[in-house]
């Protein structure tokens, strides 16, 4: 069989590649490493930001949900402490019923568990049965409960499983001690949904502690101790180290050894702050996925040279199309993948932003309730007052007319002063006190309400010490809590005969101020102060008078309580911190 031979060339026909040949690939190179490195450090930056401002999202998402997990179980001791059967348990030490009691609302509270103690500090009742009987004296919860009317909030380190989280509060009956209830929070649970999304969290207290984190490790440390980096022990483990972390430039800390990327939050909540590490890994996917493509294209166009300047053979021909088929497959295949990743991405991003506007939108519509229910009365009153003004214009009395106007300026600036003071329902601290007179204040706030008063033809009885009765606080926020206590009396008495109001002030170890109406009384005392609860129709109120009167005393060191007045009626009364001759002038100084 005859060999096949291929032509030989004369010697003075041999050709090289050429120098143009030469300096076009070696362009061509240069080019390709320069568009490599460029893209690397752009797509690097662009891609972690976006990284980052995810983190930064999901992480607002985490606090979000423990404040309302907090918030949500911050009430419960309170409305506890007010339980009958709790408070007659206590009162005659039958307690037989008191666990199944406590059983029946830990469900639907969603609280870890619940205790109830005696005032010896020992647990008479517990969802745990196996703590029943348990010793609790001198346990801080306890303790701290015994001081304060309060509720309180501890934190502790368990010996096995992290911390405890727990609210007490005391239960008294009529000013007498009675026992302590304890609402355990479960945090943990976060944990443990934590650690399936995100690469690392933390919660750390007001000293840095680690209280709540994904790993179990780093409970109790501080955020220093918990991610020390241990370094490599040999040559080879920190060259691959360095190759691993060559998109963090440079690494906010390192977790588990590997380079990550940390976002921090505060939370509203006893100096709280919440920590999250996301590794580059999504950074690297992304950035690996452009940079092979643009590779791929680079070797395309070399692969194209080379088959226009090797183009000797028919084999080497049939090389250079199958390698370039198979380029172009998997260069379809990165684009399908690529494509699905943004759609993916796209998605989070609209779900992401759905409930941020979501979040906008509830805030929005609370506050819009709030500044319709305390703007109500000033606009009342402010157009009971021009229609007088109108009159006696109408009757060539203008002196009148201008007080009436004046009366009007000082509603305009009161609700302004209102609009200012709003912002207490929802964060809470941070006023100037100064010393105010009730009689004072109650006057003013009479005067407020001096159009409905006479509208219905209420008969109002004062009850004022000889001396002025002083507490510390904001005499705008006082006046507001009077005229939604006034304004509620004067609804209450809606249908009655002759409605009468009877307002009593007092000094003793604390200034009380007593609101009692004639009306058909409290259905309801449990749910009175809850934000959006009403008795009335719907369009004559929304609910938030009470729960936000009840905000504001708190706020100066009082409380509001309502109960029911002996022969009918409602009474509320507000108590303050009253206002001593030292404390004046301690407060001057």
């Amino acid at each position: 069989m005859a060999r096949m031979t291929l032509p030989e060339r004369a010697p003075g026909r041999t050709r090289t590649v050429s120098w143009r040949a030469r300096f076009a690939l070696g362009l061509l190179l240069i080019l390709a490493v320069i568009t490599v490195v460029v893209t690397n450090r752009f797509l690097t930056e662009r891609f972690t930001s976006d990284t980052r401002n995810r983190a930064e999202l999901r992480l607002a998402l985490y606090g979000g949900n423990l404040m309302s997990e907090l918030r949500r179980n911050a009430i419960v001791p309170q409305l506890l402490a007010r339980d009958p059967t709790l408070i007659s348990a206590l009162s005659t030490s039958d307690f037989s019923q008191s666990t199944q009691r406590l059983i029946s609302f830990v469900e639907e509270i969603g609280a870890a568990s619940l205790m109830l103690l005696d005032r010896d500090g020992r647990a008479v009742a517990a969802t745990e049965r196996d703590r029943l009987g348990s010793q609790h004296r001198t346990e801080q919860y306890f303790v701290d409960a015994l001081r304060t009317r309060d509720t309180l909030f501890t934190a502790r380190e368990r010996e096995s499983s992290g911390y405890s989280f727990t609210y007490s509060r005391r239960i008294d009956e009529q000013g007498e001690l009675l026992g302590v209830i304890l609402v355990e929070v479960d945090l943990q649970k976060f944990e443990r949904d934590w650690s399936g999304i995100s690469d690392a969290v933390l919660v750390a207290d007001s000293s840095g502690q680690i209280i709540l984190a994904t790993e179990p490790r780093w409970r109790g440390l501080t955020e220093e101790r918990a991610l020390a980096r241990a370094p490599a022990e040999s040559a080879i483990q920190r060259a691959i180290q360095a190759t691993a972390d060559w998109t963090a430039d440079p690494a906010d800390a390192y977790v588990r050894g590997e380079a990550v990327m940390r976002v921090e939050a505060r939370l509203p909540f006893r100096g709280w702050r919440i920590a999250s590490f996301t590794t580059y890994d999504s950074v690297r996917e992304k950035v690996n996925g452009f940079l092979a493509l643009e590779i791929m294209g680079f070797a395309v166009l070399l692969a194209l040279a080379f088959y226009f300047l090797s183009r000797k053979t028919a084999l080497r021909m049939a090389l250079f199309q199958r390698e370039s088929a198979e380029l172009r497959a998997l260069n379809a295949r990165l684009q399908r993948e690529i494509a699905e990743r943004e759609r993916v991405q796209e998605t989070l991003a609209d779900a992401e932003q759905t409930l941020a506007q979501s979040s906008k939108l509830a805030v929005l519509g609370e506050m819009s309730a709030a500044v319709s229910h305390e703007l109500n009365q000033p606009l009342a009153a402010m157009k009971t007052y021009l229609a007088g003004a109108r009159l006696l214009l109408q009757r060539n009395r203008p002196d009148e007319a201008l007080s009436a106007f004046q009366r009007i300026d000082d509603l305009i600036g009161r609700m302004g002063a209102i609009t200012r003071q709003l912002k207490s329902y929802a964060r809470k601290g941070g006023e100037s006190f100064e010393p105010v007179d009730l009689g004072d204040a109650l006057s003013s706030s009479l005067s407020m309400m001096e159009p409905q008063l006479k509208q219905r033809n209420v008969r109002i009885s004062r009850a004022l010490p000889s001396r002025p009765v002083r507490v510390m606080g904001d005499r705008v926020r006082i006046e507001q809590v009077l005229i939604n206590l006034l304004r509620n009396a004067v609804d209450a008495t809606h249908g009655q005969a002759e409605p009468e109001i009877d307002i009593i002030l007092a000094a003793g170890e604390t200034a009380s101020l007593s609101v009692r109406d004639n009306g058909p009384g409290i259905a309801d005392l449990d749910a009175l102060f809850e934000p959006f609860y009403t008795t009335k129709k719907p369009g004559e109120g929304v609910g938030l008078g009470l729960a936000i009167s009840s905000g504001i005393v708190n706020d100066m060191g009082g409380r509001l309580i309502a109960r029911q007045a002996e022969g009918g009626g409602a009474v509320f009364e507000m108590q303050l911190p009253i206002l001593t001759d030292d404390d004046e002038t301690e407060a001057a100084e």
